[in-house]
């Protein structure tokens, strides 16, 4: 299932580019799947569906599942992957990442 607004091709793409273990980088993937460019309301449309449990906030666990919001055959993310990310995004250091955190990763 891919995100409202982005191009199937693009997201598989991005997919693709990380397909790998220990080859995700959020930057290059946010632009490949065009989500860099999108507007801030479809970025929250993005978070929404990633916040799995609808807490307001994307903890560790989600984020170990990211790609498979945008595929549900892509890998999921490894420790070191998902530590990397929750660490770029998490500002606050509170552990997860918030609305706000996500649309800043996205823009980065």
């Amino acid at each position: 299932m891919a995100f409202a607004g982005l191009n199937d091709a693009d997201v598989k793409a991005a997919l693709d580019g990380c397909a790998a273990a220990d080859s995700f980088d959020y930057k290059n993937f946010f632009k490949a799947c065009g989500l860099a460019s999108k507007s801030a309301d479809d970025v929250k449309k993005a978070f929404a569906t990633i916040d799995q449990d609808n807490s307001g906030f994307i903890e560790e666990e989600e984020l170990k599942l990211f790609l498979q919001n945008f595929s549900a055959s892509a890998r999921a993310l490894t420790d070191k992957e998902t530590k990397t990310f929750l660490a770029a995004g998490d500002s606050d250091g509170d552990g997860k990442i918030g609305v706000d955190e996500f649309a800043a990763l996205v823009k980065a």
